[in-house]
C-alpha cells in the first residue's frame, strides 16, 4: 500500500515544517524572559544553584533567554543550526533538572522533556535541505 511505502522525498519539508513551528514556538517563549531584565534573568537562572552553580544566576538566565528567544529564530531558519539545538537541550536539560528536584510531578517537567528529546534528534538530523545552513554552507561533494 502506498501509504505505508518508506518514501523520503519529503523529508527535508517535514524537517522544514519542524523547524518553523518549534523555532517560532520557542522564540515566543522566550521573549518575555529575554525582555523582562535582570530580575527575570535571575530568577531563572537560579536553577542553576541546583546543580552547584551559585555564582552569576542574571548571567544563566540571560543566557537561557537567549537560547530560547535567539535560539528559537535560529531553529526556525535553519542558520548556526546544531550550535542552536544543542543550546536548547543544554536549556531543556536544566528546566527538567529544576522540576525533578524541586520534587514536581511529570505534568510539570513533562514538556522540557520532550522538548529536550526533540532537540537532540534534531541535532542528529541536521537541519534539511531549505535552511540557510546549507545555502551559506553547503556539503563538499563526496569523491567516492
Amino acid at each position: 500500500m502506498v501509504l505505508f511505502e518508506n518514501r523520503y522525498r519529503t523529508h527535508d519539508l517535514g524537517l522544514l515544517l519542524l523547524r518553523i513551528g518549534i523555532g517560532v514556538m520557542f522564540t515566543i517563549h522566550g521573549y518575555p524572559k529575554l525582555m523582562g531584565g535582570p530580575a527575570m534573568w535571575t530568577q531563572v537562572g537560579g536553577v542553576m544553584k541546583m546543580v552547584g552553580l551559585d555564582f552569576a544566576p542574571a548571567m544563566w538566565g540571560l543566557l537561557a533567554a537567549v537560547a530560547e528567544a535567539v535560539g528559537g529564530q535560529l531553529l526556525a531558519l535553519g542558520l548556526f543550526f546544531r550550535v542552536a539545538c544543542f543550546l536548547l537541550l543544554v536549556t531543556m536539560i536544566m528546566a527538567t533538572l529544576m522540576h525533578v528536584l524541586s520534587g514536581d510531578g511529570f505534568q510539570a517537567y513533562s514538556h522540557a522533556l520532550e522538548s529536550a528529546f526533540l532537540f537532540l534528534g534534531l541535532l542528529f538530523a541536521g537541519p534539511g535541505r531549505f535552511s540557510l545552513d546549507q545555502v551559506l554552507f553547503p556539503a563538499r561533494r563526496r569523491l567516492y
